[in-house]
C-alpha cells in the first residue's frame, strides 16, 4: 500500500514551497498526496457593527474561498495535474490550521508544513502552526522554508 504525505496550503510562499518539497517526495516514494486547506468561521458581528452592513447577501463563503486559495496553490507549483504519476487529493477542512492539519496527518507518513504562513499576527498569538504540528503530530513533520531572496 503506497505511504500517504499531507501537506498544508495557505496560498503563503512558505505553503507554495512546501507544496513543491512534498510533491516531489511524494514522486520520489510513489506515496499519496493530500493537500489540505483549512477555513474558519468568521466571528459573529458586534451588535453596532451588524447594524452598519448593508442590506442584501454578502458575498463571502469561507470554504469556496480556501478551495480557491488550494486550487491557485496547486496550479501554480504544479501546473496541470492529470498527468501526475501519483495520486493527488485536495481537502478543504474547516478549522484552525494547527489542530486541522495534525489531525488530517493522522496514520499519514509525512506532514510537510511552511515556516511561516498567512496571519504572522495571530501567528504570534496563539503559536505558529509549524510549531504546533511539530509538537503534535503523530508522524515526521518537515517545516519548509521559503527561499531566501536578496533585495
Amino acid at each position: 500500500m503506497p505511504g500517504r504525505i499531507v501537506v498544508g496550503v495557505d496560498g503563503s510562499e512558505a505553503s507554495l514551497e512546501a507544496l513543491r518539497w512534498a510533491f516531489t517526495q511524494a514522486e520520489l516514494t510513489k506515496a499519496r498526496l493530500e493537500i489540505v486547506t483549512t477555513w474558519e468561521p468568521a466571528p459573529a458581528a458586534p451588535y453596532g457593527w451588524a447594524m452598519a452592513v448593508p442590506a442584501g447577501p454578502i458575498d463571502y463563503e469561507p470554504a469556496s474561498v480556501a478551495a480557491k486559495v488550494a486550487a491557485e496553490a496547486v496550479g501554480r507549483v504544479l501546473g496541470d495535474t492529470s498527468q501526475a504519476t501519483i495520486e493527488i487529493e485536495t481537502r478543504i477542512l474547516e478549522g484552525h490550521p494547527a489542530p486541522a492539519l495534525v489531525d488530517a496527518s493522522e496514520g499519514a507518513d509525512l506532514l510537510v508544513v511552511g515556516s511561516s504562513g498567512h496571519g504572522a499576527f495571530v501567528g504570534m498569538l496563539l503559536g505558529s502552526v509549524s510549531a504546533h504540528c511539530a509538537r503534535h503530530a503523530t508522524c515526521p513533520v518537515v517545516i519548509v522554508r521559503p527561499p531566501v531572496t536578496s533585495g
